[in-house]
């Protein structure tokens, strides 16, 4: 099979310009804008290996930085900049896979900030959000207040969350993904942390737990209509 690997810019207007990545195998089915979590870029290690394991499966991503990653900045953007850069990368997806199922979401921070910004306007074209370790709260304090945008979220959501996941307590996700009703989907991936990491006395290796992620989140696009 063979898959394009396209760098690219994306024009943010007044935020500058970022780097991009279009990874689309000849057989893509759907494209996935995938964005990154708050410590690590869109070349990170972690974001290679999704990338190439969703082309396996047919799935193209879009992937790229937000300004602070881009500029070299440790703080996180304002969301309302990390908004307009998924918008900006929404639309370039959209253009680069006509005809192609379209989702939204990525790692933790990016996740969110997608969340964020399909609650407050409809992406355009995007059919569901995948969370990869959504951050319900910061390490050891536990809340949901991270969660009180999802209800206004209309689209399907899958949320991957691993069982040792310290930003996301399962005692407090479970309930806030029940009430979000038919929309909302967990996937647990037993003993991963918040990257899906997995303890050796696990008895399984963390290429196969994300897999088990890639897996799941493949079958959840199939199913969008």
């Amino acid at each position: 099979m063979a898959v394009k690997t396209k760098e690219l810019k994306l024009d943010l207007g007044r935020n500058g310009a970022v780097s991009a990545i279009m990874m689309q195998p000849d057989n893509a089915r759907a494209c996935y804008v995938l964005a990154h979590g708050a410590g690590a870029g869109m070349r990170h290690a972690s974001m290679d290996k999704i990338a190439e394991g969703l082309a396996e499966r047919g799935i193209a991503t879009l992937r790229f930085n937000f300004p602070y990653m881009e500029n070299k900045q440790g703080r996180p953007d304002q969301p309302a900049v990390a908004h307009a850069t998924i918008r900006a990368a929404v639309e370039e997806a959209a253009r680069l896979c006509p005809g192609l199922k379209l989702v939204a979401g990525g790692k933790s921070f990016g996740g969110r900030m997608t969340s964020q910004a399909q609650s407050k306007s409809p992406l355009p074209g995007v059919k569901g959000l995948a969370f990869l370790g959504f951050p319900l709260h910061a390490d050891k304090k536990p809340s949901t207040e991270r969660a009180e945008h999802l209800g206004g979220v209309a689209i399907p959501m899958l949320f991957l969350q691993g069982t040792r996941d310290g930003l996301a307590d399962l005692g407090l996700l479970r309930p806030v993904v029940a009430a979000l009703g038919a929309k909302a989907t967990l996937h647990v991936i037993e003993g991963g942390d918040h990257g899906f990491a997995v303890l050796k006395k696990s008895g399984r290796t963390n290429d196969e737990a994300l897999a088990e992620v890639l897996d799941t989140l493949a079958a959840w696009i199939d199913k969008l209509s």
